[in-house]
């Protein structure tokens, strides 16, 4: 499958900064590094090998960035407050997450979330997927979609757009439906509850969604929450091979657990392995990532490109 991008291709007409990452690197010179080694392999997902280096010269130069944009914003809201001539509730610096199944975002949005709170002005800092805002299984079984699920239209969209409209009206204390990838569905029952956040990260593979196949264009979108946007991009044949990987290592951990809703693959030979994922991938993740994914790339402030190895290579930053 091929992507038009409707984007000059002459970098002089660019929206976005290109940088190498060693360019990168240099724009955050002599920044302490305030996560340990441990720290840095706690929070990296499966087959993912997430260097100190890394972190030094890719994320850490990140946190730094998204820190002086949220104190701008902080300041803006006290130079508002001083216009109006009265207080008003402070607002959480929203940070939307995109990208595709298996290309590592999880593990970006965590390290970002544990450097975020690091720096002064802004220590409390959560992060919500929107695998919580995903119907569950019965609604999607009902409607027929289940073979579709982290396509658009699996998702309650309204129920992400009222919490995130909540956040930005300052309400103190907001909840959001907890998912679990080991039975894979919601959890009846479970919220997670966002106290007065200072930062929060919505981290899911559509959240810069706009519209899709003949629905009527909402008056608001999900991405009109956030102040700023990144997007994990790497080349299809790569994601492809993280995706397999993962699936494999899997079998070995989450897949044995008796109560997994994949169990019925955990002894599965790693040629049954690459067969039964592979079919996956190319049946419903290939296709949600062609036509729902990767044409949101461009709406976003930042892009991360990774090379095969997993490591960052060079990033887009978006001209203000």
């Amino acid at each position: 499958m091929q992507v038009i991008s409707n984007y000059p291709t002459h970098k002089q007409y660019s929206p976005y900064l290109t940088l190498l990452k060693d360019e990168w690197a240099a724009l955050s010179p002599g920044s302490v590094q305030p996560l340990t080694a441990q720290e840095v392999k706690d929070l990296q997902g499966i087959n993912e090998n997430i260097s100190m280096e890394e972190v030094s010269s890719v994320y850490l130069p990140l946190s730094r960035l998204i820190h002086l944009y949220t104190t701008a914003s902080q300041d803006l809201h006290s130079v508002t407050n001083l216009f109006l001539h009265k207080k008003t509730n402070k607002v959480p610096y929203i940070i939307g997450m995109a990208g595709s199944v298996a290309v590592g975002k999880s593990t970006t949005a965590r390290l970002i979330q544990a450097l975020l709170s690091r720096w002064p002005n802004h220590p409390k800092v959560e992060l919500v997927t929107t695998d919580g805002f995903l119907h569950p299984n019965r609604v999607l079984e009902e409607r027929g979609i289940m073979n579709r699920k982290g396509f658009p239209e699996s998702y309650d969209t309204s129920k992400l757009i009222n919490f995130l409209a909540d956040l930005k009206s300052g309400k103190e204390q907001v909840s959001a439906p907890v998912y679990s990838h080991l039975v894979y569905d919601i959890v009846e029952g479970e919220e997670q509850t966002v106290t007065s956040p200072d930062i929060v990260i919505v981290e899911g593979i559509n959240v810069l969604q706009v519209a899709h196949d003949g629905r009527e264009i909402p008056e608001v979108f999900v991405s009109d929450f956030f102040d700023f946007s990144i997007y994990v991009d790497a080349k299809e044949e790569d994601i492809f091979k993280w995706y397999i990987e993962r699936f494999k290592t899997l079998r070995t951990t989450a897949f044995k657990n008796p109560n997994s809703y994949f169990k019925r693959y955990a002894e599965l030979s790693d040629e049954e392995a690459t067969q039964v994922a592979t079919k996956i991938w190319k049946d419903i993740n290939e296709v949600n990532l062609y036509n729902n994914i990767l044409p949101t790339k461009h709406r976003a402030d930042l892009i991360l490109r990774k090379g095969d190895n997993h490591s960052v290579e060079r990033l887009h930053l978006r001209k203000i």
